[in-house]
């Protein structure tokens, strides 16, 4: 009797690239982890708030290794820290290199940006693009990928500072933005990722019709909640399943093939 060689969904494992573990209730955290002991979601990237945020990562990581993955940063959509804060933090995250898969999220403020410009508040953008080429000169120095909150404009910024530091390792998340910024990216090598708004966000079908497909991968961005048939769920990295199948099936792949192709793009960025 003949084995089928023919490889199936199955056969290839899934990974939540980008979800906030620790900004999770108790509850749902420890029920995600048991989840994926059982499940088809090999690991998730646990990014970062600010530096109680990198700890918790941290710890979470050492207690399910290899399942949880730590990023550390400070997320720009929040107020900047001060000097003193910065320093403690890039110190820190200096002496726990060796555990940390990324730095992220970090970023640009674009949202936090908009709402002051609409309330008529005044904004200056320099401060937090000054933070953003601190973290990218750190992944630079100790050789990490950087996950990037940075969409529309602000990725051409970050581009500019990728570029100068001649950083090619980068991730940015729930990309949103113009053709020419997509080109640009995707001529760097940049990889961005899909949340499950892939299955219904127009916009981001069309992103996700047109990167090359050896630069994708799947991620959650996990709490926040997501709308269509995941309308008042929890969000669970097992979602990945569901974004895969969407992005394959836009790009004309097998599922088989579309989660091949994620799961080794993930593995190739952060060289696992």
């Amino acid at each position: 009797m003949k084995t089928s060689l023919k490889q199936t969904e199955a056969d290839f494992p899934l990974m939540d690239t980008h979800i906030h573990l620790d900004l999770y209730e108790a509850t749902d955290q420890q029920k995600i982890l048991a989840d994926m002991q059982h499940s088809e979601v090999r690991s998730v990237i646990s990014v970062s708030m600010h530096l109680a945020s990198c700890k918790r990562n941290l710890e979470l990581a050492r207690q399910y290794a290899p399942m949880v993955r730590p990023a550390f940063g400070y997320h720009p959509e929040q107020a900047l820290p001060s000097s003193a804060e910065v320093n403690e933090l890039l110190e820190w995250m200096a002496e726990h290199s060796d555990e940390m898969l990324a730095v992220g999220e970090v970023g640009l403020p674009y949202y936090a940006r908009l709402e002051a410009q609409s309330e008529g508040r005044s904004w200056d953008n320099r401060p937090y693009e000054q933070l953003l080429d601190q973290f990218i000169a750190f992944a630079k120095k100790h050789h990490k990928p950087v996950i990037l909150h940075a969409v529309y404009e602000d990725a051409d910024i970050a581009c500019d500072l990728l570029e100068k530091h001649k950083l090619t390792r980068a991730h940015f998340h729930w990309f949103k933005g113009s053709r020419n910024t997509l080109l640009r990216m995707a001529d760097r090598g940049y990889y961005i990722s899909f949340t499950p708004d892939i299955l219904y966000d127009d916009e981001i079908r069309d992103i996700a019709s047109r990167y090359p497909e050896h630069l994708v991968m799947t991620e959650t961005d996990g709490p926040w909640p997501f709308e269509g048939q995941f309308t008042g769920q929890m969000t669970h990295p097992q979602m990945t399943s569901a974004v895969a199948a969407a992005w394959a099936e836009l790009c004309g792949l097998s599922l088989p093939e579309g989660r091949r192709q994620l799961y080794e793009n993930a593995m190739r960025l952060y060289d696992l």
